[in-house]
């Protein structure tokens, strides 16, 4: 592994200016909702507004701009799903260079879309990000263009990092800020970004990073432990922006020496989030951007003082959306689907109906069968989706199906 020197205020600082002209400098929004929470001041750094929809386009740019003129005129490879894509799309397109990206074949038609849009060549190949970047490792070594790695390189990492050296400008009383991670490439930047600004504010100054992994994709504890980075299993997650089986070399020593804690999330703490930023912030968020909110959510973070959560980005496929604000309302208890067994005759259907709008349960969805399922000739099966007020609730509405005689089978998403 070789040692990336630690980037320093200076180079943090002159990549900010040489973004300028391409990025969004994106606001940050109090919220009072997660601040009640944490019981410390909250701020949202809200880079989900970001062009191309992520903080991929600062890293991609700051690596494309300072490439050669012989290595432009080579062209650019990368791989991604997604965000990392749009990124090296579009810093391609500003800078004049021909870009060739490739992305898996299960990849949401709108980020498909969106990179072509930004004028770079789609090959789509395999069913993950790893197996993409292995083409795309092997179309640089065949054609001779320049890898452009989403987040294994120290010019990266310094474009990722303006992200943190802004937020500190936007909001200096931070003591705690809140990372997603995946590869590692942003919370190394934003950590070493953040903590340079700090001690150039106050002398001795110190803001304690947090980092949040999807866990069933939680790369960055074992290898933590490890000392070095170790490859994973990862599960199905939602959170595919961080799915990332082994850290990368240059960002996990930065980690190492700069991040302060590591903590993950589940499926349900990530849906969670994105249904609470949608109510409470109005805020469209991916569930990678999201991780941060999920770990407030979840009571994994213990912060002293204002604490700053970045959002990492917004692009999310609206069929995806659909199923996670579903599976967020069953997670927090406002939505619950039942089987319910009845004997095959006039009334049963009303009976069920009068007991749900006693008990203050909206019905939002009925399906009724006499197939399969296991049912006797004499027996029918009805599926009703409900409208509950919370987890409390929802324990009253199932009481009372069972006091009415009713044997509700809860129907998990």
């Amino acid at each position: 592994m070789t040692h990336a020197e630690m980037p320093t205020l200076a180079e943090f600082e002159e990549a900010a200016a040489g973004l300028a002209p391409v990025i969004e400098r994106t606001p940050i929004q109090q919220s009072q909702h997660l601040s009640d929470l944490l019981g410390e001041k909250v701020v949202l750094k809200l880079e989900n507004l970001q062009r191309t929809g992520s903080f991929k386009v600062r890293g991609a740019t700051h690596r494309l701009s300072r490439l050669s003129e012989e290595e432009r005129a080579r062209g650019v490879v990368a791989a991604s799903a997604g965000n990392h894509a749009q990124g090296v799309a579009l810093a391609a397109q500003q800078l004049g260079i021909r870009a060739t990206i490739y992305m898996p074949l299960g990849v949401p038609v709108p980020k498909l879309l969106a990179t072509r849009g930004y004028g770079a060549e789609v090959v789509l190949a395999g069913d993950g990000v790893e197996v993409g970047l292995q083409m795309a490792e092997e179309h640089a070594q065949r054609d001779g263009a320049v890898l452009i790695h989403p987040y294994d390189h120290r010019d990266i990492i310094v474009g990722q990092g303006t992200l943190g050296l802004e937020l500190m400008e936007q909001a200096p009383d931070l003591e705690t800020i809140v990372v997603g991670i995946g590869g590692g490439g942003l919370i190394a930047g934003v950590a070493a970004a953040a903590k340079a600004k700090a001690r150039a504010q106050e002398e001795g100054r110190e803001v304690h990073i947090i980092g949040v992994q999807a866990e069933n994709a939680a790369a960055y504890p074992v290898s933590l432990e490890a000392g070095h980075p170790m490859s994973i299993t990862v599960e199905p997650t939602i959170a595919d922006g961080i799915k990332v089986m082994r850290p990368g070399d240059v960002p996990f020593e930065m980690i190492r020496d700069l991040v302060d804690e590591v903590v993950t999330v589940s499926e349900d703490d990530i849906a969670r989030a994105l249904l609470a930023l949608l109510e409470r912030t109005k805020l469209v968020v991916e569930p990678a951007g999201a991780v941060g909110v999920a770990a407030i959510i979840a009571g994994k973070i213990r912060s002293k003082g204002p604490t700053g959560v970045i959002l990492s980005g917004g692009n999310i496929d609206p069929l995806l959306m659909q199923r996670i604000v579903a599976h967020g309302l069953s997670a927090a208890g406002r939505y619950l689907t039942v089987l319910i067994p009845l004997p095959d005759r006039p009334g049963q259907l009303v009976h069920v109906s009068e007991t749900l709008a006693q008990a203050g349960a909206n019905v939002i969805e009925v399906m009724h069968t006499r197939h399969g399922q296991g049912l006797q000739i004499s027996e029918v099966m009805l599926q009703v989706s409900v409208e509950t007020r919370g987890e409390e609730h929802r324990h009253l509405v199932l009481e009372a199906l069972h006091s009415a005689g009713f044997r509700p089978q809860v129907v998990r998403d």
